[in-house]
């Protein structure tokens, strides 16, 4: 098939109504609710965990490395998504988000059980599968804003408001997971209209006479290409989830170190999660007109900053600081969710999005790794933050060294005949 042929089919696959193509949206951001949600409510879960089963910060955040080794497993997830389709793979997704939630809530008496639910969770987390059908269906000149505001919806700042109301109610701090469970239902209820996205169907079309291979997690048909950006896309993903992993500690940081109040601390959560919401907008802005690279090196140089800042001002900046941090974690975010869907094949896109994920999931062990030494070298956490904020150097470096190919504004079949 040639290029001339390849943008065509591009630009027919991208027709789709306009109605369904708001139904998406709407859709995967209900997904990715519940991804993000379970994400990061374990900043405010942190001080009810220790509490409750007795551990101490660091001894949680060496378990926690542990019970994370499954999680490098991902691809298995992820690459469904090119053998039984996106749609069926999406409910095996939300299934598990829902079961795993109801779990931590009737079924975690010790410490332990706890935290195999937690790491079923966590499994499922940040897989980023609600990212491919908005890919595959958006038109060129708006992928990444589609794909933004998605990210933007599914940053509803549910995890500063929900532990509030429960504590309200009387309900258990287990109740911040449960709630996911329930969340679940009308999730389900909606998957019932998905189609599956027409890129998808046409590559099924095109296995079944034989014009490409049919392929097992992408053996025989990954390629040099291939592993080139997903080594890249890996590292970059690697260091944004370390440094998430230790912001999930600002909970702990503010209410067990600082004496601030469940109240007090959902008021900064919140103010960052609304700049997050800011951050992925004006995120999926900048890709679309100045560029993926631009878009990165802006995100990385913001994040590193603002994480590193919060060990270097007075607690009562460093609140204001943590919000501003969220805008750069929502914005350097975006071009994860934008960048990695696109730069692989449609064949083998899951495939290679799960090897990328599988590959920095490295950090679901160095990021609670690092936490644990960080918590034993600086327990009033200052350079807990600087060591964070300096990560974040990595990526700019690496896209100075790589030169990632430019996708923007490009159709996904232009993307893989070109890169």
């Amino acid at each position: 098939m040639d290029l001339a042929e390849k943008k065509k089919i591009g630009g027919f696959m991208n027709q789709q109504t306009r109605h369904y193509i708001i139904y998406l949206i709407i859709f995967m951001a209900m997904i990715a609710i519940m991804d993000q949600y379970l994400s990061f409510i374990e900043t405010t879960a942190i001080p009810n965990v220790l509490r409750d089963y007795s551990v101490t910060d660091v001894q949680y955040s060496w378990w926690k490395a542990l019970y994370f080794i499954p999680t490098f497993l991902i691809f298995l997830l992820n690459g469904l998504t090119d053998i039984i389709g996106r749609k069926n793979s999406l409910l095996i997704l939300i299934l598990l988000f829902g079961s795993a939630s109801l779990g931590i809530v009737y079924a975690t008496p010790s410490f332990h059980l706890y935290m195999i639910f937690f790491a079923i969770i966590t499994f499922a987390t940040v897989s980023n599968m609600w990212t491919i059908p908005i890919s595959e269906e958006a038109p060129a000149e708006k992928r990444a804003k589609y794909v933004s505001i998605v990210y933007f919806m599914s940053l509803i700042p549910l995890q500063a408001i929900i532990p509030p109301v429960l504590s309200r109610l009387g309900l258990s701090w287990k109740w911040m997971y449960g709630i996911m469970f329930l969340f679940m239902i009308p999730v389900l209820v909606m998957w019932l209209f998905m189609k599956e996205t027409k890129r998808y169907e046409v590559i099924k079309e095109e296995r079944k006479l034989g014009i490409r291979k049919k392929h097992f997690y992408g053996i025989g048909v990954i390629n040099r290409s291939d592993i080139k950006y997903i080594l890249f896309s890996a590292v970059i993903w690697m260091c944004w989830l370390v440094v998430s992993m230790l912001v999930v500690w600002a909970g702990h940081y503010f209410m067990d170190i600082h004496g601030y109040s469940l109240d007090q601390w959902s008021l900064i959560l919140l103010g960052s999660l609304l700049l997050m919401m800011a951050g992925a907008v004006v995120g999926g802005w900048t890709m679309d007109k100045m560029g993926r690279k631009t878009g990165l090196l802006i995100g990385c140089a913001g994040l590193g900053l603002f994480v590193g800042l919060i060990g270097l001002t007075p607690v009562s900046v460093a609140r204001g600081i943590t919000i501003i941090a969220g805008f750069f974690l929502g914005f350097s975010y975006t071009w994860i969710i934008v960048y990695i869907p696109e730069i692989f094949p449609t064949e083998r896109r899951g495939t290679c999005i799960g090897w990328t994920t599988t590959t920095a999931r490295v950090s679901y062990v160095a990021g609670p790794a690092l936490a644990a030494i960080m918590l034993t070298v600086s327990p009033s956490m200052e350079w807990f933050w600087v060591v964070g904020g300096l990560l974040m150097i990595i990526p700019i470096i690496l896209v100075f060294l790589f030169h990632p190919y430019e996708t923007k504004t490009k159709e996904l079949e232009v993307i893989e005949a070109q890169r």
